[in-house]
């Protein structure tokens, strides 16, 4: 499944279980973020023992978004029988610093930046 727009794209590859994230995801509020959040929970709802948020060439992402992952890294908590690994780039700023948070919401959570 893929989500392509101008300035993003988004690519689940479910043999590998990994959502890939690509460009700058600058949308409006939770409503132009809901065909992402679809893909997302597709991705959970596959019931692997382990999802992938790989998010190393996803250059910016606005507060919106940063709910967005942070709803969606709550759910996953919430199933509890599903591995979260969030794989991001130390070079791009934002992750190095937002990412850290996330592990706040689910301690188990895996984050590699790399």
């Amino acid at each position: 499944m893929e989500i392509k727009a101008e300035d993003y794209c988004i690519q689940y590859d479910v043999h590998g279980s990994t959502v890939n994230f690509y460009g700058s995801l600058l949308l409006n509020g939770a409503e132009e973020y809901a065909p992402i959040v679809q893909l997302l929970n597709n991705a959970i709802e596959q019931r692997t023992a382990f999802v992938t948020l790989n998010i190393q060439k996803l250059r910016m992402l606005n507060s919106s978004g940063f709910q967005m992952l942070s709803k969606f890294v709550m759910k996953v908590r919430q199933q509890g029988d599903i591995k979260l690994i969030i794989k991001g780039n130390p070079k791009i700023s934002w992750q190095a610093r937002s990412l850290q948070n996330l592990q706040r919401l689910m301690p188990a959570i895996q984050i590699e930046l790399e």
